[in-house]
């Protein structure tokens, strides 16, 4: 892994944007390394843009706001068409292809998976699609190890919930792109 690696997750408020940066960025320190973790989303709760950043680094973090990210997850067109733009070059792209249908031509490595349609097929609800595409991050970049992003959702999600939420995490490292 680089010395610093620079992490978007956007989509629609009450896609789990935020949840899912808060679990990537305590997983983060529970493998030892200094995080960041921002947050913003509409002003009303669902529906409107969210995004999560998360900055993972082995050294100091000297600015806490990401102008290119490495890994940039989308859970719908709207997040796709703004933010496609702050995506290194030749960085890694993962599209929930069951709200994503148009995608832009870039250089990049793209992994188009349809979380949200395995959210609901699988698990019963839409809302798990998050936890699908932690669990593709988490294979792709190789950036967290599985246990600690497993204990990260122990400690952060509702008890009642833990269970489903770590079964779709590892629906989600188990697809093949």
């Amino acid at each position: 892994m680089p010395n610093k690696v620079e992490i978007r997750i956007s989509g629609l408020g009450g896609q789990g944007i935020i949840l899912a940066g808060q679990i990537l960025g305590r997983a983060a320190v529970y493998d030892g390394k200094n995080t960041v973790q921002t947050q913003s989303y509409g002003a009303e709760a669902r529906g409107t843009t969210a995004k999560s950043e998360v900055i993972i680094s082995d050294g100091e973090i000297g600015f806490p706001a990401i102008r290119k990210c490495a890994a940039l997850i989308v859970m719908n067109q709207e997040a796709t068409e703004k933010n496609i733009k702050d995506l290194k070059k030749a960085g890694i792209l993962l599209i929930d292809s069951s709200n994503v249908k148009k995608i832009p031509k870039i250089n990049a490595k793209i992994f188009k998976i349809s979380a949200t349609e395995i959210a609901e097929t699988s698990f019963g609800q839409k809302v798990y699609a998050n936890m699908i595409m932690l669990g593709a991050l988490t294979k792709i970049t190789n950036i967290i190890s599985e246990e600690s992003m497993e204990k990260a959702i122990r400690d952060i999600v509702p008890e009642k919930s833990i269970a489903v939420n770590i079964k779709a995490f590892k629906r989600g490292k188990s697809l093949q792109n």
